[in-house]
């Protein structure tokens, strides 16, 4: 059930960054993002499905330690989980770009 708050990602993408300050939980959001695509690529370049299928641990387990150890709350994957992913990707795309969204805490 998607919550009345955002209707689009460009809205719903300010509260992720606010849930995502730590420097720490950002960079092991940036390597599960990037095992992500490698795992993703590799499994369908050499036909190996255990690669996909290990997608949904890289992604999370890397996310999930941050949340937990680092940034101290607990991931909105499960209230917004197509908002959530886009932006991983979108987290991803910024750090790997140089970009700044937001400030270092």
């Amino acid at each position: 059930m998607a919550d009345p708050r955002f209707k689009s990602v460009k809205e719903f993408y300010p509260f992720y960054l606010s849930e995502h300050q730590n420097t720490t939980n950002r960079l092991l959001h940036f390597i599960g993002t990037g095992l992500v695509v490698l795992s993703v690529f590799t499994g369908i370049l050499f036909h190996e499905w255990r690669f996909i299928i290990a997608t949904p641990v890289l992604a999370y387990g890397f996310a999930w330690i941050g949340h937990h150890f680092f940034e101290q709350n607990k991931s909105s994957v499960f209230k917004f989980p197509i908002f959530n992913i886009v932006s991983d990707f979108m987290l991803f795309w910024d750090l790997l770009s140089g970009n700044r969204p937001f400030r270092d805490t």
